[in-house]
């Protein structure tokens, strides 16, 4: 049974990978902070899986603290690194800590991964990386296009340092996963996405709109030159995300990857537009939803969907949930804890 450090492990998508690899009888050790996530999580991974993982509360900017985990941890055969700030706002007022936050915690993992004999790495990369992409659907191969966030840009200069570290790091394998726009949440309901403050995300602010936590739902434009007028995403289930980085993993344990360095898109193949979300939700809850149309926001591309056939063959992955699983799973976790 191999152990896995996955860290950032109690946020949104660290907790349903955490849960899919004990499925898997994988031994995880999670790291957190918990800016920007809650110790209750561990209960929800708890009560879904029968086996709590191991917790280690520790801040990946202090080096020194990342260098004794690892002294502690040294049989660590794995690393899962979701660990790192994700709101593109923010980043454009608070670039340092973006820098810091996102960059320095990666170097800090790498340079203990390189003292091991052997490493797997799975970093949490975006589909941001592509900004506006020439051509969709959007392949492995679309040109990388100047960040419009520095968010953005932690992850393009992310996947450039994993990559140069591979050059010359024998031991170091690693799969960089570009996301496109992870929804929904488990189908038990004990573990989802938890934002802090008001959403960043779309279907969180759905929600929080029909529960009545927001009076009223902006739709960023309805003049983009799209069928309804509305931006166009991708949409992955989170739990198909959380498998994707299960496979991958075991990829990388099976020495089955090509080269040390692969990039792999995660997403559905198909858009969906705004108003198509919005239809969506309130389809499968019963709810209408109040919303407004309100100007475009600076920075969003027209439409962004994945072209999948490299995950679908390369990585044997394939998105089995659809729009509505999502937005139904969403949907319940946010009743779930508004009773609580």
């Amino acid at each position: 049974m191999s152990k896995i450090l996955v860290t950032g492990g109690l946020g949104f998508i660290g907790s349903h990978t955490v849960v899919e690899l004990q499925k898997e009888g994988f031994e995880v050790v999670i790291i957190d902070n918990l800016s920007n996530s809650s110790i209750n999580v561990l209960d929800g991974i708890t009560a879904i899986t029968g086996k709590k993982p191991i917790f280690e509360k520790l801040d990946l900017r202090e080096k020194s603290a990342v260098q004794e985990f690892f002294k502690t941890h040294n049989d660590v055969k794995g690393v899962i690194h979701f660990a790192a700030s994700k709101a593109v706002g923010e980043s454009v007022e608070n670039p340092l800590l973006y820098y810091e936050n996102n960059i320095n915690t990666l170097v800090y993992v790498l340079q203990e991964l390189n003292k091991l004999k052997e490493a797997n790495f799975i970093f949490s990369s975006s589909c941001t990386v592509y900004g506006q992409a020439d051509e969709l659907p959007i392949t492995e191969n679309a040109p990388v296009k100047p960040a419009e966030s520095p968010y953005g840009n932690t992850k393009q200069i992310g996947e450039e340092i994993i990559k140069d570290t591979c050059k010359v790091s024998a031991q170091l394998n690693a799969i960089a996963l570009r996301y496109f726009n992870p929804v929904g949440s488990h189908e038990s309901a004990l573990i989802g996405e938890l934002p802090i403050g008001v959403p960043q995300n779309l279907v969180p602010f759905i929600t929080q709109t029909a529960i009545g936590l927001r009076e009223q739902l902006s739709v960023f434009g309805d003049d983009y030159p799209t069928e309804d007028g509305t931006c166009i995403r991708d949409y992955i289930h989170v739990v198909d995300l959380a498998k994707a980085h299960v496979v991958a993993l075991q990829r990388l344990l099976a020495h089955k990857n090509e080269t040390n360095f692969e990039v792999f898109n995660l997403g559905t193949g198909t858009g969906s537009s705004v108003l198509e979300v919005i239809k969506s939700f309130e389809r499968v809850s019963g709810e209408t939803l109040n919303y407004k149309i309100a100007p475009r926001r600076a920075g969003d591309v027209i439409a962004a969907y994945a072209h999948t056939e490299k995950a679908n063959k390369v990585l044997g992955w394939k998105s089995d949930l659809t729009l509505d699983d999502a937005m139904a799973s969403a949907w319940k976790w946010e009743k779930h804890i508004r009773e609580q």
